[in-house]
């Protein structure tokens, strides 16, 4: 079940979706439609979304799954930032884990109305991948997650071995669709795990969090953290690490609530 909020009070899928745009909406209505673009994390590309995109397409929404570089931050930002110059009107951007720092950092456009973190990364000013962990994991604050614990390197590039996958990523999907995200990952540079932000847009946006309870990528209880200091309208869901392509119709229905904030 989906919750939201202190309490986690639980949320019905269907008639809460509905009721953002039932009948009775115009065309110029429609037409204001803002664009969602989607951000992928490490270790993966576009493809990430594939099952949520049919759901918002279905419900009129312009949607963009940029493919990120994963190449530097600066360059991850830059691919975002073309995806919202290209878009018309509004922006809502949504980030899966390290998308969470790029949308953090390409947010600041006036165009984007709001964010949404999925079991993501969401730092301050100053921070990074690596500040957060180590302050972390490093200081016993919070338990480690194994999933990062044995990451294989190369020419400066990090990927995750296949059963890693298989075990603590993708661990709710069926074994051969986590091995098919093994094949397809995108290789992740290290230099992206120092990269520091310089001007957190959750600072002066709507941002929206879904917690993945399960996850063993990033500690839940970091994820919490992190959705609590950015001030966001958090979500909890009883799923790995990629919670779009286990529950793509709540991470969906998410989104969805983030479109209708302003």
């Amino acid at each position: 079940m989906l919750a939201y909020g202190a309490s986690a009070v639980l949320l019905c899928t269907s008639p809460s979706v509905s009721a953002l745009s039932g009948p009775g909406k115009t065309q110029s209505a429609a037409d204001e439609k803002p664009t969602i673009i989607l951000v992928h994390g490490a270790f993966a590309d576009g493809s990430s979304w594939n099952k949520v995109i049919p759901i918002l397409q279905k419900r009129g929404y312009q949607t963009i799954a940029v493919q990120n570089p994963l190449t530097s931050l600066d360059e991850d930002v830059a691919f975002v930032n073309r995806a919202i110059a290209e878009a018309k009107g509004n922006v809502v951007l949504v980030g899966h884990s390290w998308g969470g720092a790029v949308i953090t950092q390409a947010g600041n456009s006036d165009k984007v109305q709001s964010l949404v973190y999925v079991a993501a990364y969401a730092p301050d000013e100053g921070e990074s991948l690596e500040s957060i962990s180590k302050d972390a994991y490093e200081t016993k604050k919070i338990p480690n997650v194994p999933g990062f614990s044995d990451p294989v390197i190369a020419d400066g590039f990090i990927r995750l071995k296949d059963e890693t996958i298989v075990q603590y990523f993708a661990q709710d999907l069926p074994r051969q669709d986590a091995l098919v995200l093994a094949a397809g990952q995108g290789r992740f540079h290290v230099s992206t795990l120092g990269a520091k932000i310089s001007n957190p847009a959750w600072k002066h946006k709507p941002s929206f969090y879904i917690v993945s309870d399960h996850d063993q990528i990033i500690s839940p209880k970091l994820e919490s953290e992190m959705a609590a200091r950015i001030k966001a309208t958090v979500f909890h869901l009883p799923a790995s690490h990629v919670s779009m392509l286990s529950q793509p119709a709540k991470v969906a229905e998410v989104i969805l609530k983030a479109v209708g904030s302003k």
